[in-house]
């Protein structure tokens, strides 16, 4: 089986997230997606406050519900902790060694993949999946990283932006999955009020 492992922080998902997911998994023809919904992303929490885990890890389930091959994936949060790339490809290896895994991540952090926990893990376990947005070539992993790039379209949107947007009452239902603001407003998240 072929495994896409989309990490993040998912606060909120929005359709940013849900359009690199259905890019690369028709592209690289994946059998499944899994957005790894990070139980505690310490590079984020160490700079404001991250909504707790298992309510973004509900919204994810909302945001992919009716997608064909995509999926909202607890492994970060079952395990507890800080959440490490090298770590959930350890546990997706251990529980489906015949898996072959890909790891999306941005262009942005590309470079950077030497500095993360444990790299040589990651580089063996995964193909690095760089994502480009709309033609907009970024950085690349470092020598010896196995990679592909998978240009999606450039969608300027950020979960910070949707947090502020709920916050002021700005609109957000071209934005984010109808299901994921029916909730966002029911539980009064990000200032949204009930």
């Amino acid at each position: 089986m072929r495994t896409g492992v989309f990490g993040g922080t998912f606060d909120p998902p929005h359709i940013g997230h849900l359009a690199i997911a259905l890019e690369v998994g028709h592209r690289l023809h994946l059998d499944r997606m899994l957005l790894v919904v990070a139980n505690d992303p310490w590079q984020k929490t160490s700079r404001h406050a991250v909504t707790e885990a298992d309510v973004r890890l509900h919204l994810v389930e909302l945001a992919v519900e009716g997608l064909d091959a995509v999926f909202a994936s607890d492994i970060e949060i079952r395990r507890g902790g800080e959440s490490y790339s090298a770590d959930t490809l350890v546990q997706l290896h251990s529980e489906d060694p015949d898996d072959e895994l890909f790891l999306l991540v941005g262009s942005d952090a590309a470079a950077g993949l030497d500095t993360w926990k444990r790299p040589d893990e990651v580089m063996a376990l995964a193909t690095t999946v760089v994502i480009d947005r709309g033609g907009r070539q970024g950085g690349r992993p470092p020598a010896g990283w196995r990679h592909i790039v998978v240009d999606v379209p450039a969608l300027d949107i950020s979960s910070s932006d949707i947090r502020a947007r709920f916050a002021d009452g700005r609109p957000v239902e071209a934005l984010v999955p109808s299901a994921v603001v029916a909730e966002v407003r029911r539980l009064g998240l990000y200032g949204s009020g009930r």
